[in-house]
């Protein structure tokens, strides 16, 4: 078993030759094109803290899944994978948002409904419970921080005050992003699962055309239940059976650590924990049992090598 912390991994870039570096995908201009290599890398509360066994090529392939399925639902930039952890997208001029669409009160939505905060400029009717489904789905927005920095929730009206879209393409981006989250639900309950809540990033073509980038669906943006045991865990107010990062998030805030000062080692037995997890949600969503088509990189560099 091999883990890619970095493109470097490759040894396949010459010496003058850089790359963005965000918290899971390495992004290279291969000219009219990206070649987005999805790490193993693991982060959470904005830090990286790590690498997974499988999880850059689980996120990838499972990315690309989503992309192919939902192009006739919303454009994305997807074009084709390449190897295991790779694959090729359109240039997209990156909007600086990112559209967290929720289908029920947790997470940090809920800690702001008991401090009686708005989440994003969203108030919520008094008497919710945690957990709780949402009549219909809900856009709660936040800023797209760079490195290093916290993403920050921000309010429709704000993001028109500061002129990050007009009014017109913010219309467009809410609509999109809902379509793909019912999308979404869809696909998951068919598979026995809740789609809870997820993030989209978009971004415009050379032409103007509002794409979705990066990716979807995966364990890494959403956060999935596993529908059988909803309901029971609900009404004994209890924590759903969840299939994605939460286990790691968990883990963590049992530690202490919550984003502030440095983090803990991650111990092999959790990477581990979390790993299956993510292999699990690749083979409930796709319905094919995750086999490794990684054999020490060696494949993905032939092919690379093309690319470069």
């Amino acid at each position: 078993m091999t883990t890619l912390a970095s493109l470097d991994d490759f040894n396949l870039l010459p010496p003058d030759r850089t790359y963005y570096r965000g918290k899971v995908r390495d992004v290279l201009d291969i000219g009219q094109n990206l070649l987005l290599v999805t790490t193993d890398r693991i982060s959470a509360f904005d830090r990286v803290l790590g690498v997974i066994p499988y999880k850059g090529e689980i996120l990838n392939r499972l990315a690309c899944w989503w992309l192919e399925k939902s192009a006739s639902i919303v454009p994305n930039h997807f074009q084709r994978r390449v190897g295991s952890r790779s694959m090729i997208g359109k240039k997209a001029q990156v909007i600086p948002l990112e559209i967290v669409v929720r289908g029920y009160l947790t997470g940090s939505a809920w800690r702001d409904y008991k401090e009686g905060r708005p989440t994003s400029g969203c108030t919520f009717p008094p008497g919710l419970a945690k957990n709780q489904a949402f009549a219909q789905p809900v856009i709660t927005p936040s800023t797209k921080a760079l490195d290093g920095e916290h993403d920050e929730p921000i309010s429709a009206s704000a993001i028109l005050e500061r002129g990050l879209v007009s009014a017109d393409l913010w219309h467009q981006i809410q609509a999109a992003a809902l379509s793909l989250f019912d999308f979404g639900t869809r696909l998951a309950g068919e598979q026995g699962l809740i789609l809870v809540d997820t993030k989209y990033e978009f971004g415009l073509l050379p032409g103007g055309e509002l794409v979705v980038v990066d990716e979807i669906h995966t364990p890494d943006s959403s956060r999935y239940w596993y529908a059988d045991s909803y309901h029971r865990a609900y009404e004994n107010h209890e924590e759903p059976r969840s299939l994605d990062k939460e286990f790691l998030r968990s883990w963590l805030l049992a530690q202490g650590y919550s984003g502030q000062e440095n983090p803990p080692e991650i111990p092999e037995d959790i990477q581990e924990q979390v790993s299956l997890r993510y292999q699990e949600l690749y083979s409930r969503i796709t319905g094919e049992k995750f086999t490794t088509i990684d054999r020490g990189f060696e494949s993905e560099r032939q092919e690379l090598a093309v690319i470069l």
